[in-house]
């Protein structure tokens, strides 16, 4: 199915681009903001979750657009900036400090059966990118941390200083995929028998000693990806806040999610795809069957990347891709 025209960049004549309202990236710059408000198309009486809050961009153009916008995060400092930044909605925004897999205790807390969108842009938000002290980069130094909750029990250091050689090169192929990840881990179980790794530009040279530096990309980037999916289980976040919204949307309601890397983008391609298909067939079947996962149709086909313009404004928007689905009336 071809994405609908509301979902994709306006050319014909005759079209405005819908107002921008409120613009800020002090905390962090949202990306494929207007492709989003296409797809979920917010309007006046409709509530929309963003779970991935952040600075707040996504959910400010939301609330430009007349919704009501409850607005999760686990990190602290993102909740406390998009109150600051969004305080003027009054009772139309609410933020709570939550994951978005606990998005139904959030729901029932605030007494809502459904909602009639929801949104997650995934990844890492730009401020916590530029705090050394959240230890997500190595442009800076900074403590070897990675939690994007502040109050997780585990940090990346606790991972690289106690987990096996085995469990790390796991780690790195399986999250990083890295091909060096076996000479890596080895690098990192015998560099931390003389001193354990406490900040980020340890971890960077000791990966630099293995893969020499070629080209722009730093060879620790993949080793950091990696490391950041395991410590705030990423991957399996994902899967939980995938069934969530979907037990939460309303008949038409839409879920639009933004990933910037592989795995994240084939896991919502797969969760869209098996639940978008109205006949399942297999080999050993006489003829096809209706598909009892069947409560999607696709609103984008290929997924939305960032325009040109937005790639040269915001680097981080090259690796962004947008799919869209919208629940069918009938599947509750």
């Amino acid at each position: 199915m071809s994405a609908p025209t509301d979902c994709l960049p306006m050319k014909r004549a005759g079209k405005k681009e819908p107002a921008v309202k409120i613009r800020t990236y002090e905390y962090h710059e949202s990306v494929l903001v207007t492709e989003t408000l296409r797809c979920l198309a917010p309007g006046p009486g409709k509530v929309i979750v963003d779970g991935t809050l952040g600075g707040g961009g996504h959910a400010a153009q939301l609330l430009a657009a007349g919704a009501r916008v409850i607005g999760l995060d686990q990190d602290p400092e993102a909740i406390a900036h998009a109150r600051k930044l969004l305080h003027g909605a009054g009772e139309s925004f609410v933020a709570v400090r939550s994951s978005f897999t606990k998005l139904g205790e959030a729901l029932d807390s605030l007494g809502i059966e459904r909602i009639d969108g929801g949104l997650l842009d995934l990844g890492v938000s730009s401020h916590q990118i530029d705090d050394p002290a959240r230890g997500f980069s190595f442009r800076e130094n900074g403590p070897l941390d990675m939690r994007m909750d502040p109050s997780a029990p585990l940090t990346a250091a606790d991972l690289v200083n106690v987990m096996s050689g085995e469990q790390l090169e796991r780690i790195f192929r399986k999250y990083g995929e890295e091909p060096a990840a076996r000479r890596i881990a080895a690098r990192i179980v015998r560099d931390r028998m003389v001193k354990p790794f406490t900040t980020t530009l340890e971890l960077a040279d000791a990966v630099e000693a293995v893969v020499p530096r070629h080209g722009k990309t730093h060879p620790a980037t993949r080793i950091f990806q990696a490391l950041r999916i395991e410590v705030n289980r990423e991957l399996d976040a994902l899967a939980e806040g995938l069934g969530q919204f979907t037990r939460r949307l309303a008949p038409g309601g839409r879920l639009a999610i933004i990933a910037f890397h592989s795995l994240e983008d084939r896991m919502v391609k797969t969760f869209f795809k098996a639940h978008s298909a109205q006949w399942i067939d297999r080999p050993e079947w006489p003829e096809a069957r209706p598909n009892p996962d069947y409560i999607f149709k696709p609103i984008t086909g290929k997924p939305i990347v960032a325009s040109a313009e937005e790639q040269r404004d915001n680097p981080r928007s090259r690796s962004a891709k947008l799919r869209a689905v919208e629940r069918i009336p009938y599947a509750l």
